[in-house]
C-alpha cells in the first residue's frame, strides 16, 4: 500500500472516532442515587442527605435545591427519599419495604464521605436524631447540620455539634453554601495530589 493511501485511511479512521465522540452523550458528573436502589457509585464524593422529609411549602424541597448547588461537582448523592411510601408502610421488622429502607439507610450513611442533616422548623424527624447521634462522636463521615431558629429540638442539636465540633448552621442557604465548599476543597485536593510528579511532596 503506498504512503498516500496509508494516510487517506489514518485520516478516515480519525474522522471517524472524531464523530464518534462528539456524537456520544455526555455523563452528568453528578450522580443522584435514590433509595432502595444501590448502583455503582461514580462520584469521587459521597453526600447523604438526612433530614426533614415533609414537604411544608410550596417552595423546592431542601434536598432539591441542595441537589442543584452541588450538580456541576463530580459526586454522588444519596438520596433516601421515598414518593411510593404510604399508610400501607408498617414501621416493623417484619414488614420488607420498611426494613429494606432502613438498612439501606444505615448501609449508605456508612458509605458516604459527608452526612448532611436538616433540621427544618415544623417537624419532629426523630430519626434524623437517631442518625446525627450515630455519626456526631467521628468515624469515615464530616457531618454537616443545619436546623432552623424554630425547630423543636435545637437545643439538643447546637449541645452536641458543640460538643463534638460539627459544623453547624441555621438555614438551607448557608448548608448548600458550606457543603459546596466542602466538596469544593476536598475534590481540588484530589486534583492537586494528583497532579503532583512523585516525590514532589
Amino acid at each position: 500500500m503506498s504512503i498516500s493511501r496509508r494516510l487517506l485511511n489514518l485520516h478516515l479512521k480519525t474522522s471517524i472516532i472524531a464523530r464518534r465522540t462528539m456524537s456520544a452523550p455526555t455523563q452528568p458528573l453528578c450522580q443522584v442515587i435514590m433509595a432502595p436502589t444501590k448502583p455503582v457509585i461514580t462520584g469521587r464524593k459521597t453526600i447523604f442527605l438526612a433530614g426533614s422529609t415533609n414537604r411544608l411549602s410550596s417552595e423546592p424541597h431542601w434536598r432539591e435545591t441542595l441537589t442543584k448547588k452541588v450538580s456541576h461537582l463530580p459526586v454522588t448523592i444519596l438520596n433516601p427519599n421515598r414518593p411510593d411510601w404510604d399508610a400501607t408502610w408498617r414501621e416493623e421488622i417484619s414488614d420488607d419495604r420498611f426494613r429494606e429502607q432502613v438498612e439501606w439507610e444505615l448501609e449508605m450513611q456508612e458509605r458516604a464521605d459527608l452526612l448532611v442533616v436538616y433540621f427544618q422548623e415544623g417537624t419532629d424527624a426523630p430519626i434524623s436524631l437517631i442518625e446525627l447521634g450515630l455519626r456526631a462522636r467521628g468515624g469515615k463521615n464530616a457531618v454537616v447540620v443545619a436546623c432552623q431558629p424554630k425547630y423543636s429540638k435545637r437545643g439538643n442539636v447546637q449541645i452536641v455539634c458543640r460538643r463534638y465540633e460539627l459544623i453547624f448552621v441555621e438555614s438551607g442557604e448557608a448548608l448548600g453554601e458550606m457543603v459546596l465548599r466542602w466538596l469544593s476543597e476536598r475534590i481540588g485536593e484530589e486534583k492537586e495530589a494528583k497532579s503532583m510528579p512523585p516525590g514532589a511532596d
